[in-house]
């Protein structure tokens, strides 16, 4: 692949999937400095996979792929150093994620959705951006019937937590 091939798909697919590879740090990545870290790791393989690509999925697919197993292989690197590092004074908010309106609801969620393991992370965030179960499946490399039962499960799951937190939080 030739050089200006390579970043032309790479410039398109950044400029059209920035989003999707934010919501897969959001949910792996718990602070601003560690955010960018994963985030530019992220794109680093993205970079270097392109040539990779058959086209044999859909993009978002693929990248959904990518973003994941460099948030899990970034997990357990950084898992060595947790507790070791300080963030510097400051950072905090030059590197913040761009304002939005408060919404404790979707705060509450992205919460839920961090403490659950990789296969739930990675299964609520695609269900999250409306992946069909079939992309799912080939996304993480289980069968679309287990993904289904694994869906309801979650749901019923983060319903219960969520009439809980309502029920107490009145």
């Amino acid at each position: 692949m030739e050089e200006t091939e390579h970043r032309r798909i790479f410039d398109t697919w950044m400029s059209q999937h920035r989003g999707l590879l934010f919501k897969v740090v959001r949910a792996y990545a718990f602070n601003v400095e560690d955010r960018n870290d994963l985030f530019q790791e992220i794109v680093t393989q993205v970079w270097k996979s392109i040539p990779l690509f058959r086209a044999e999925s859909h993009v978002t697919t693929w990248l959904y792929r990518v973003a994941l197993n460099s948030s899990l292989a970034w997990t357990r690197k950084e898992r060595k150093h947790w507790g070791r590092t300080q963030a510097f004074d400051g950072t905090e908010r030059a590197l913040s994620e761009p304002t939005r309106e408060a919404n404790p609801r979707l705060d509450w969620l992205h919460e839920e959705i961090a403490q659950m393991d990789h296969i739930d992370r990675s299964l609520t965030l695609l269900l999250l951006d409306g992946f069909s179960y079939r992309d799912m499946a080939e996304t993480l490399g289980i069968s679309e019937s287990n993904i289904g039962v694994k869906l309801n499960r979650l749901k019923a799951r983060l319903i219960n937590k969520s009439k809980e937190t309502n029920h107490h939080g009145s």
